[in-house]
């Protein structure tokens, strides 16, 4: 056998509607390790690619928000599963990406892994802790239940590669919304390698879609799309921008989440799945 072969490079891609475009515009730019050594050039996403992936989100909501809650745990369970599989893949990006030692790197993969199975195992209580029946003074049946919002736009933190990126991204599509996701700018190798994954779990095409680039370049486009719901911007680390992409959302958009900084290591908690979820109240008449 020759020794002297060489290693085939992986090509990394945008993720929408199910599938791995390289950006319309053609253009790529180069992600280095935590140390500064070059890793990979990543696809450098348009406002055009942000249009593509709204309309793929779009179309994937009817489906998805229609699905069981039951059926969604399920294939969040299954991303979970996937992940565990290539655990040793996901711990060598992290440690790249973040500069983190071995040990370090398999625990954050291992919290990623254990953080699908926490909101796979809400999906089918949410209606029951955020929905009631309410009493009513008339012979009706008064019921609450949440109802997802719809296409939501997601910034990940671009601190935390993969754990973030999941803290962010399951508690939006385990109610039955569909996002559009703008990874690290200087960490996405994981990203992109999640898509693999959720490629490959029973995820329907468009649920989530996800691009590589430069937030300052497609944060306006996504924050101002009249057909986006609701933005997280938890990503956005420079005050100026986040206040922009505020304002651009002000024009249509329901919800703008802005948190403080976070710590992805900390236990997860219901604020994020609710927080994209809308309650819609339904009357019926007793007896009929």
């Amino acid at each position: 056998m020759p020794t002297d072969r060489l290693a085939v490079r992986k090509t990394y891609k945008l993720f929408i509607g199910g599938a791995f475009p390289r950006s319309e515009s053609g253009r790529s730019y180069e992600i280095v390790s935590a140390g500064g050594e070059f890793l990979a050039n990543a696809a450098l996403a348009s406002r055009k690619d942000v249009r593509d992936a709204v309309r793929s989100a779009r179309g994937a909501v009817a489906a998805w928000s229609g699905a069981t809650a039951y059926n969604r745990g399920q294939i969040l369970y299954r991303i979970a599963e996937m992940l565990e599989g290539r655990r040793a893949q996901f711990a060598a990006e992290v440690r790249e990406s973040e500069g983190v030692g071995k040990g370090a790197a398999e625990a954050i993969v291992d919290a990623a892994v254990d953080r699908w199975v926490w909101y796979a195992g809400w999906s089918d209580k949410l209606a029951q802790v955020y929905g009631n029946a309410n009493p009513v003074a008339g012979p009706f049946f008064n019921l609450t239940v949440p109802e997802p919002t719809g296409v939501v736009g997601v910034v990940a933190p671009a601190d935390s590669s993969l754990l973030g990126l999941v803290s962010v991204v399951a508690p939006v599509i385990v109610g039955g919304n569909t996002c559009v996701v703008l990874a690290s700018p200087t960490r996405p190798l994981p990203a992109v390698t999640l898509t693999e994954v959720l490629a490959t779990s029973d995820l329907p095409g468009g649920v989530v879609n996800l691009l590589t680039g430069q937030t300052a370049e497609m944060g306006p486009w996504l924050a101002g799309h009249m057909d986006v719901n609701a933005i997280d911007l938890t990503g956005v680390d420079d005050h100026a921008l986040a206040r922009d992409l505020e304002v651009a959302a002000a024009a249509n958009l329901k919800r703008v989440r802005r948190p403080a900084a976070e710590d992805w290591a900390a236990e997860p908690a219901l604020d994020r799945m609710l927080g994209f979820l809308e309650p819609k109240t339904v009357w019926h008449p007793k007896g009929v």
